[in-house]
């Protein structure tokens, strides 16, 4: 089960909406959209998890980079929702050096899904190879709103609700959840 909701940063206080990410396809379509949820600029959230396995914070502050913090990029890799969040610069990656398009190519001379390690282990050339276990990302996003690094990082089960707390917008949160 996925959730996510967009919250910005108004003169009043926090407001929430949800939003279907079914047109989302890039990081960019992402941007644009928290963009739209706020006219004058002011700081906005897009707030995403994959119930149990990860959750994802971006951050939008007018027409800066987003910034973005992904719990558990190995399981949100796995996501349709994750992967617009995975983007190459996040995970160190030169653009284009994708480990999924050396697989493609099948050059150990294996056949696909086949391996050749005698023992049947893991395939290290796998998609998900290139992508780390844990948290990914500016795990400084929510310092200056009151959600220190530390705070962030030992996040889990109802990481978005305990985000929203400490923003004083649980409120607002439940109202579209």
């Amino acid at each position: 089960m996925y959730f996510a909701a967009l919250l910005a940063r108004t003169e009043d206080g926090w407001e929430a909406s949800d939003t279907e990410l079914d047109d989302v396809e890039t990081l960019s379509d992402l941007a644009d959209l928290a963009r739209e949820a706020s006219p004058d600029e002011d700081t906005v959230l897009v707030l995403i998890e994959q119930e149990g396995a990860w959750f994802g914070v971006v951050r939008v502050d007018g027409e800066e980079d987003p910034r973005i913090y992904v719990s558990d990029a190995a399981a949100a890799a796995r996501s349709s929702y994750g992967e617009i969040l995975l983007t190459d610069e996040l995970l160190g990656r030169e653009p284009g050096n994708d480990a999924s398009d050396l697989d493609a190519l099948d050059l150990d001379g294996t056949e696909d899904g086949e391996t050749d390690d005698a023992d049947g282990g893991d395939d290290a050339g796998s998609a998900d190879a290139s992508v780390p276990h844990g948290p990914v990302g500016d795990a400084a996003i929510l310092d200056d709103l009151g959600v220190g690094e530390k705070e962030l990082l030992s996040l889990s089960e109802d990481a978005l609700t305990e985000i929203a707390e400490a923003l004083g917008a649980s409120e607002t949160l439940e109202t579209v959840r």
